[in-house]
């Protein structure tokens, strides 16, 4: 494991619980009302749990620093957990599994849309704020002779961990360039252990969403330097915004990974997700520590330092939670 890597994880290791201990949710705390029926922007004494992603991902690293600026500035106690990230963190926060979940915007808007993983059945959730983008990272072997997705055809490529995020990214990238998953060898791995395989040459590359820097990733650049390469995915970026508005252009910069030169791809926002019926005033009070307290998540990744009041709001078509409404100032 490299310096970096450690360095990230051990910052939020004691605020991570593991996924099977999350355990289904029996107490829904109830916030104080002010005058007038409106939620009193302070949380209610209980605990909380936050569903996050992918060990050594962006969501890992920023929810154990949330669940510490939450603990150490609040009445609620709350605890992170590692899980296979966006489709399944709102299936479980539906059932209750977890209170707070991280989620790819285009997965969220599936979920309200009663869409793709979710076709038919609506989910119940709303958003305390859109928070860092997730940048397509797709990562290949430099002998393996891919230089776009369509040279996916016969490889072994790890396409995420199943009901995650990236897997619905992935599966778009494949479908756009034309080919299906009997056209290739998926993978559906966790991100450790796609990096593991890659190093091992079991694997000829990976499709990952996530922030910047992944430490993970720069686990693999860093370890196998030349040997692995960045390619450019954005030819797929007029097929995916058919499917979703919310997919954009965006660059990995040259220094995030230490590459010869900047990479183009595509870009998805966050969303930081709750129950339709999360307690306004818990809602609030977290909404509110985060922008508070946004220079210790800054801490604990730079990618907090995309969190603005501006951008926050800008979630759908996703609906806001009132009490995230009341803490941004808004309507």
């Amino acid at each position: 494991m490299s310096t970096v890597r450690k360095a990230l994880i051990g910052v939020v290791g004691v605020a991570l619980v593991a996924t099977g201990c999350g355990g289904k949710r029996e107490d829904n705390n109830q916030s104080a009302q002010q005058p007038g029926g409106q939620a009193s922007c302070e949380a209610s004494e209980g605990r909380v749990t936050i569903a996050t992603g992918n060990v050594g991902g962006v969501y890992y690293v920023l929810g154990g620093g949330l669940a510490q600026v939450i603990s150490n500035n609040s009445k609620l106690k709350a605890t992170a957990a590692d899980t296979g990230a966006s489709v399944q963190n709102i299936q479980q926060l539906a059932d209750k599994t977890y209170d707070i979940a991280f989620s790819l915007a285009d997965t969220a808007a599936d979920a309200v849309q009663g869409k793709s993983a979710f076709e038919g059945k609506p989910q119940k959730v709303q958003a305390l704020a859109r928070i860092h983008s997730n940048y397509t990272q797709v990562v290949v072997r430099a002998d393996s002779g891919i230089n776009s997705v369509a040279d996916f055809r016969g490889k072994r490529i790890s396409t995420g961990s199943p009901k995650s995020g990236t897997e619905v990214i992935a599966n778009r990238l494949l479908q756009a360039a034309g080919l299906k998953d009997s056209d290739l060898s998926p993978q559906r791995l966790a991100l450790r252990q796609t990096v593991d395989g890659m190093k091992e040459g079991k694997i000829d590359g990976l499709v990952w969403s996530g922030g910047l820097p992944t430490p993970e990733i720069t686990d693999l650049t860093t370890s196998m330097g030349g040997k692995v390469k960045f390619i450019d995915i954005t030819p797929q970026l007029g097929a995916l915004k058919q499917l979703n508005q919310v997919y954009d252009q965006g660059t990995i910069p040259a220094a995030t990974y230490k590459q010869p030169a900047d990479v183009p791809t595509i870009v998805v926002p966050n969303f930081l997700l709750v129950r339709e019926d999360f307690p306004a005033g818990n809602a609030c009070a977290i909404t509110k520590l985060m922008f508070d307290k946004k220079a210790d998540l800054e801490k604990t990744h730079p990618s907090a330092k995309e969190i603005t009041k501006e951008t926050a709001i800008r979630t759908d078509p996703v609906p806001v939670h009132p009490g995230a409404k009341q803490a941004l100032g808004v309507s």
